[in-house]
């Protein structure tokens, strides 16, 4: 998967973190909300979905697109994030509409219909 391009009208960044950077993942999450205006998801310390480490998302739009991902880019320090469209096939949001800030993780795609 390639950097994040600006295709679509709606986005989620899942930012992925674990029990030595939830720290980190925590900040940018109040970041997110409080400093950007994004509307951020809970701060899971389990698996949601099809993501098989813990997690929290950042919903975003087109207009917000270059900014977050500059953002998160430069602040993720060793995390992954998942940056996804959101349109309304949640298997190609998750596959052809994929793309990763740093390292790729396994996501659990089965629960999606292909």
């Amino acid at each position: 998967m390639s950097y994040p391009k600006n295709l679509h009208q709606h986005y989620h960044a899942h930012v992925y973190f674990d029990e030595h950077t939830s720290n980190i993942a925590y900040s940018l999450r109040d970041y997110a909300r409080e400093e950007l205006n994004l509307s951020v998801g809970r701060f899971n310390r389990g698996l949601v979905g099809p993501h098989l480490s813990w997690s929290f998302s950042i919903d975003f739009d087109a207009k917000q697109f270059d900014k977050v991902i500059d953002w998160l880019d430069k602040n993720r320090q060793e995390m992954s994030v998942l940056v996804h469209a959101v349109t309304d096939n949640e298997y190609q949001d998750h596959t052809d509409f994929a793309y990763w800030l740093g390292e790729p993780l396994p996501l659990k795609l089965s629960i999606f219909d292909a």
